[in-house]
């Protein structure tokens, strides 16, 4: 019966499959914010809502504790949060976090998602990455964790969640965050390979030069030409201020401007860092752009 949707002819091909296809079908049909699909299939017949009996009890549990993660963001509903643009999260837990990861593929409609001032959650952002599977959170262009523990461990997570292709639009705003130098060395491939960046918000963090080195000048590989690509190429705003850059830092900035690096950027923020009056004036004058102080 072509004229069905799929979930239509899989409930009505429900009984000429095994047990284990059945389930596998069930498992595959469960959204949490949407789950009238999989309880369709499963009240097909009596041997199938035997069979996932507990499957639908934790589909229940799971999509009772997204109802009530929404209304943290003022989402009425599972509906709501399903549809909704921007998602603003305050006095997340760990555990809610994790939860918001387990929905990025089921958020496809999320452009803005801003999370903090945390619950007592230290590793809260990194079970959030940890949680994001490949291709989620598609449309979202912004992502603002701010005063937000994310430290060097929550950064690695997030690189690696980058890295599997989560995020593909992203923007990103991590100001007050505790990332040091081996969090943003670890973050900074992924950041440098984002098609989209525009802007990049990592003021009040206690990176210094070898986190600035990674992400505006890594070194080539040893042999190997100046690369061309990943290279921050659509960059029109960085914000480096209030972290621990010195008279180092400024050269490397100056260095990257010189070799063509950052081709886009704009403005450039470095208010409240350690380098001399000096280095800051030498970054100014091989900058065509704003770089204010």
């Amino acid at each position: 019966m072509p004229f069905l949707p799929k979930a239509a002819r899989a409930i009505d091909g429900a009984g000429a499959l095994s047990g284990d296809e059945q389930r596998v079908i069930f498992v595959q049909l469960c959204n949490v914010l949407d789950p009238g699909v999989a309880v369709a299939f499963a009240s097909a017949s009596s041997e199938l809502r035997e069979l996932t009996q507990a499957e639908r009890q934790q589909l229940k549990a799971d999509h009772e504790a997204a109802a009530a993660l929404g209304r943290k963001a003022g989402k009425r509903s599972c509906k709501e949060l399903r549809e909704a643009v921007v998602w603003h999260g305050k006095g997340l837990s760990s555990d809610n976090l994790a939860l918001l990861g387990t929905l990025g593929s089921v958020l496809p409609a999320l452009e803005r998602l801003k999370v903090g001032e945390l619950a007592a959650s230290p590793d809260g952002v990194q079970r959030l990455a940890e949680k994001l599977g490949a291709g989620a959170l598609p449309a979202v262009t912004s992502l603002v964790l701010e005063s937000a523990p994310v430290g060097d461990a929550g950064a690695s997570a997030l690189a690696a969640a980058l890295s599997r292709g989560v995020l593909p639009r992203l923007n990103l705003h991590l100001a007050n965050t505790a990332i040091g130098d081996p969090g943003l060395v670890a973050l900074a491939p992924a950041l440098r390979w984002l098609p989209a960046l525009e802007w990049l918000k990592l003021w009040n963090n206690p990176f210094g030069d070898e986190g600035l080195a990674a992400l505006v000048a890594p070194p080539p590989p040893a042999g190997a030409p100046p690369p061309t690509t990943g290279l921050l190429t659509k960059l029109k705003e960085l914000s480096l201020s209030i972290t621990q850059i010195t008279d180092a830092g400024c050269a490397t900035i100056a260095s990257a401007l010189d070799s063509g690096a950052l081709p886009t950027l704009e403005v450039l923020y470095l208010f409240g860092i350690r380098a001399s009056a000096a280095a800051k004036a030498t970054v100014r004058r091989r900058a065509g752009m704003a770089v204010l102080f």
